[in-house]
């Protein structure tokens, strides 16, 4: 199939290649730079809102909880004495305990609220549930069904305000991704990612973020399930400031052939069972296999942010030493704790960038 190629002109690419040629392996452009980044009181509903050297900032950070805590073992209660009310109005096990464990771990209390327990916009309405959530704890995760929602809870209150999943964007999952890729490869600037399933709120957060941090995209989806229009526009253009490139097809082997790592994610999301079989039938074909791989690069790995079915990946992938799916899911809970700290702290990395 035809594929649709945005890029920067040569000069462009020469120019960004210099520059990421003296980058600390693929962080940032200097330490110095990251440095000077503060997110505190910043909420994170899309990583469109942030910056390249924002988002290396919050994988320094992570990486750097990570070798202290996991390997130096020690005891940082960096978020003692404040609380993080867990908003799900759907299920999840990644997201929970990961976000749960993480900030008791730094010291903090979780208190997690399932749809039993609030009622955004039936019994009180989000602009009065955000504003007592901000008299009661110090930061909010959402895990909702419509982005407005965490907009409104956002707009409304006056603490930081996490998305923990919507029908948008998953930007924490993205953020795992990246680390997970960083530690296996060493750098990512210069890696081809290669999107193959459905476009949903996986692959927009891949889009917004994935530019900014040097790492080349292709999308393969069947007709009809394309990402929406606007964040298409939207990572054309991070593509072309960034010098990275951004194919679109509807071919599963084009978008592998070359690349470093190859991704998917569920067919049918949670609200979608209604439509399962006609989802099924219309992505045959796209089932990751290891003939997937025979045309991706000799180093190609698989991602999968879970849980995972059959359909979309066979068990030779996703059990093999390519997989790095559990790694990923371990890396929520490093990633979850250094964005929450980020929004609520001054901390500073105590590791060097090169260290990890």
């Amino acid at each position: 199939m035809s594929a649709k190629l945005f890029s920067v002109n040569t000069v462009a690419f020469k120019c960004l290649k210099t520059l990421q040629d003296c980058s600390t392996r693929g962080f940032s452009i200097g330490a110095a730079s990251l440095g000077s980044v503060n997110l505190k009181g910043r909420s994170c509903l899309t990583l469109k809102d942030f910056s390249s050297d924002e988002i290396r900032r919050l994988l320094w950070v992570s990486g750097d909880l990570k070798h202290r805590i996991k390997h130096e073992k020690q005891y940082l209660p960096l978020l003692q004495g404040k609380s993080i009310a867990m908003i799900f109005e759907k299920r999840s096990t990644r997201t929970r305990m990961s976000t749960e464990t993480g900030f008791a771990l730094l010291g903090g209390h979780p208190c997690f609220l399932t749809s039993q327990d609030i009622h955004l916009g039936v019994n009180e309405s989000s602009t009065d549930t955000a504003r007592v959530l901000s008299g009661l704890c110090d930061i909010v995760l959402a895990r909702v069904y419509s982005h407005s929602t965490l907009e409104e809870l956002d707009k409304e209150g006056s603490i930081p305000i996490i998305n923990g999943l919507s029908d948008l964007y998953h930007p924490i999952q993205i953020l795992a991704d990246f680390l997970t890729l960083q530690e296996h490869y060493g750098s990512l600037s210069g890696l081809t990612l290669s999107w193959i399933g459905d476009g949903n709120n996986v692959l927009h957060s891949f889009m917004m973020t994935a530019p900014k941090l040097g790492v080349n995209l292709k999308i393969a989806t069947p007709k009809g399930y394309e990402p929406e229009r606007s964040v298409i526009q939207e990572a054309q253009r991070l593509s072309k400031e960034h010098g990275t490139q951004l194919v679109l097809t509807s071919d599963p082997m084009e978008a592998a052939h070359g690349s470093n790592v190859l991704v998917t994610d569920t067919w049918v999301s949670m609200g979608q069972e209604e439509e399962k079989k006609k989802r099924l039938k219309d992505f045959k074909g796209y089932q990751i296999t290891m003939q997937t791989g025979s045309v991706a690069k000799p180093d190609w790995t698989f991602l999968h942010c879970l849980p995972r079915k059959m359909e979309e990946v066979d068990d030779e992938v996703f059990y093999s030493s390519r997989s790095l799916v559990f790694p990923e899911a371990e890396n929520r809970k490093w990633t979850i704790m250094g964005l929450m700290v980020s929004l609520l702290t001054d901390y500073t990395p105590q590791i060097p960038m090169q260290k990890f």
